[in-house]
């Protein structure tokens, strides 16, 4: 079954050019597009929607995620702020905040795409609500943190993803200084 991806992506272009015409009426500006060639909203989409196809397959119970962290090879990858992951993350867990994602960075702390790199975000975890906040559903960092890594070639990507309560997880944490790989 492909899932969602192709669907929703074929939704969502139609809904940003609806938009991108009305705003185009509403200014009274020339309905010319502006051309950017640094951004490519009709990649995003259809790499994104590869990438959530990908993620319905790359789902992993609490138990699962605490077995394949202790596996050589594998990297724990949190993208919250520095400052909530300096609060509570996952031990052991590299930080990258998504803002910082980029070629170079992920070059420098993931050079082997083939690693395999296990991610959550606020939305996996109740119960600490300072460190974990919590995000609207559709504003998931897990989304963004899937799609960014699908689109620079990272393949080996699984995801936490039940919602679990920091106080009776099995799922080790720490606080301070980011782990260095």
């Amino acid at each position: 079954m492909a899932g969602p991806g192709p669907k929703l992506a074929s939704w969502f272009f139609a809904c940003v050019a609806a938009a991108a015409a009305h705003a185009a009426d509403v200014t009274g500006q020339s309905s010319a597009p502006i051309v950017n060639p640094a951004i490519d909203p009709v990649a995003f989409l259809r790499v994104a929607g590869d990438a959530l196809a990908q993620r319905e397959r790359r789902r992993v119970s609490e138990a699962e995620f605490v077995r394949m962290r202790r596996e050589p090879g594998t990297v724990v990858l949190d993208a919250r702020s520095k400052a909530r992951y300096d609060q509570l993350h996952v031990e052991g867990a590299l930080h990258l905040s998504f803002p910082d994602i980029a070629i170079e960075s992920l070059a420098a702390l993931l050079p082997d795409k083939d690693v395999r790199i296990l991610i959550y975000c606020n939305n996996n975890f109740r119960g600490a609500e300072g460190p974990f906040p919590k995000k609207l559903a559709s504003a998931s960092l897990n989304l963004s943190t899937f799609v960014a890594l699908y689109d620079y070639g990272y393949r080996n990507v699984w995801e936490l993803g039940p919602l679990i309560d920091v106080e009776t997880s099995t799922i080790p944490f720490a606080r301070g200084v980011p782990a260095t790989p």
